[in-house]
């Protein structure tokens, strides 16, 4: 049965399957009996979805399929996924279903599933419901999508960031925000305009086709020139769906989500709200994060590429701060999903409160040099089982001599090694890493 659901809920192009009208149908039959299964009643459920022009179809046929087995569903509107995941939560809601492909283009559409506690639905679960997607039993009739408490939903959710914020003061600060004509066009101007700040808004016209393009968290170029032309303080972008954010300085540079948690790590220790002095990142962050946190007493664990290992990490270990380099960053005290909103807002108060800069707020974390080489490869054996590659990865581990970091994976969709080094010297990263992609295609190559 072929595998539907990957890291980040259903993705594909609109219009196709499974993400054509007729299959989401099931999608929302499946999930409304899963959860009538489980609570021994008709669920609750609320929906919300990103710009995309393909949204509001592929919601209301998850609404037609969920009637369709008595859920009592209500939609959001459009709302960022956290805003959705808060919504689930503080309206008593049993599910939130985000109908968004978060940064990819306005051809591509997803499905992601949230339980009230703001986590993702379970692997056994999911299988099932690809299982009713594979069975393909037919849902004809039709129903009138509920949005009648949209707003009521928005606003509520913006006033749960303010609150969470401690309703701090930025006036003097001037921002330039990057909705991407995602699903922050009409929520992020409003809720950092009532923090005080000036806000000069770009990219928050959406019109169903130009979210994420060549704008948000992937295009920072035109963010940096307007912090520039503005004279602002920083820059703020946000991807399609808003649970992710990436910043710029008043010099234009960029600052990512290892820069974020470089100043938030920090400002929760000063505040007492880093109780085991533990930060959660990915194996993608840099040796420069590490080193930075370790003079100031704090470690940092580190786990496998995606947000969702990330949350089961920083949930296994009771910390209280995690992300990657992306800009999705994760408060558990807060929420279990990702905000960029939220994180916008508590580094803006951290920033403002020390009286920062934030270039200068980032002192103290310096980004070593990184090399990424590809190698093709015949097959995948585990590197520590071929002794010429195990022998040459640890002669490299040995010269880096903790000052820097080696990563051997290979490709989750091609037949490809990927060898990823970091070090003080770029000349001598770049040498050690086409040293060991010879090895490596010599081997398996």
């Amino acid at each position: 049965m072929e595998k539907l659901f990957g890291t980040d809920g259903i993705r594909g192009l609109a219009g196709e399957f499974p993400l054509d009208e007729s299959t989401v149908r099931v999608i929302g039959a499946s999930v409304a009996r899963k959860f009538r299964e489980i609570l021994g009643r008709a669920p609750r459920l609320v929906t919300g979805r990103d710009t995309r022009e393909s949204g509001p179809a592929i919601e209301a046929a998850f609404h037609t399929g969920a009637a369709a087995e008595k859920a009592h569903i209500e939609s959001a509107g459009e709302l960022t996924t956290p805003g959705v995941a808060y919504v689930t939560r503080a309206f008593d809601f049993d599910a939130g279903i985000v109908v968004s492909a978060s940064h990819n283009p306005f051809q591509d559409n997803g499905i992601k599933i949230f339980l009230p506690n703001g986590r993702k639905i379970d692997d056994a679960t999911e299988r099932s419901i690809e299982g009713d997607i594979h069975a393909g039993v037919a849902i004809d009739h039709f129903v009138t999508m509920k949005e009648d408490r949209a707003a009521e939903f928005s606003a509520a959710y913006l006033e749960h960031l303010r609150k969470e914020a401690n309703g701090f003061s930025a006036s003097g600060t001037k921002v330039v925000i990057d909705c991407a004509n995602g699903a922050a066009s009409h929520l992020a101007p409003q809720l950092f305009a009532g923090t005080g700040a000036e806000v000069v808004a770009i990219h928050n016209t959406p019109n169903g086709q130009n979210i994420n393009d060549n704008c948000g968290s992937l295009h920072l170029d035109e963010l940096q020139r307007s912090v520039r032309a503005e004279n602002a303080d920083l820059g703020i972008a946000f991807d399609g769906d808003a649970d992710r954010a990436l910043f710029v300085n008043e010099h234009g540079e960029i600052v990512d989500g290892d820069s974020t948690m470089w100043i938030m790590a920090r400002y929760l220790k000063e505040h007492g709200k880093l109780a085991n002095a533990t930060v959660v990142a990915t194996v993608m962050s840099n040796i420069g994060l590490e080193l930075a946190l370790k003079s100031k007493d704090i470690r940092l664990l580190r786990t496998d590429v995606g947000d969702k290992y990330v949350l089961e990490r920083l949930i296994e270990t009771g910390s209280e701060i995690g992300g990657e380099q992306s800009g999705h960053i994760i408060f558990p005290a807060i929420s279990l999903v990702g905000d960029g909103m939220m994180t916008a807002l508590l580094l803006l108060r951290a920033i403002k409160e020390k009286g920062q800069s934030l270039s200068e707020a980032v002192s103290g974390f310096t980004r070593y040099p990184q090399i990424l080489l590809n190698t093709k490869v015949s097959e995948k054996r585990p590197f520590a089982e071929v002794p010429e590659i195990a022998d040459a990865a640890k002669a490299i581990e040995t010269e880096l001599d903790g000052e820097g970091r080696l990563l051997l994976r290979y490709s989750g969709t091609e037949n490809l090694a990927r060898v990823m080094i970091e070090g003080k010297d770029q000349s001598v990263i770049e040498s050690q890493a086409r040293r060991l992609v010879e090895v490596i295609t010599n081997a398996l190559g």
